[in-house]
């Protein structure tokens, strides 16, 4: 499984929605379930699956879903 496919296997658990398809230019305005606890859960999951640590500072720069796939192949 790639990166895209395992950040959506994510996104439709944490967002409780089987059947989200994710893009690059998604953003939170896009998912009805995306709240601040469920960016949080997401965040906590990301890492946890793909054994990464975001920083603050870098979190603060994500604007869209391409943003959250750039920064995690440059981290592992």
């Amino acid at each position: 499984m790639n990166i895209k496919e395992t950040l959506q296997e994510i996104f439709r658990t944490v967002f409780e929605d089987g059947e989200l398809l994710i893009n690059e230019e998604m953003t939170a305005n896009d998912v009805s379930n995306w709240t601040s606890l469920t960016h949080l859960i997401m965040i906590e999951k990301v890492e946890n699956t793909f054994k990464i640590k975001l920083t603050l500072k870098e979190l603060i720069k994500l604007k869209k879903v391409g943003d959250l796939l750039d920064l995690i192949q440059q981290k592992i």
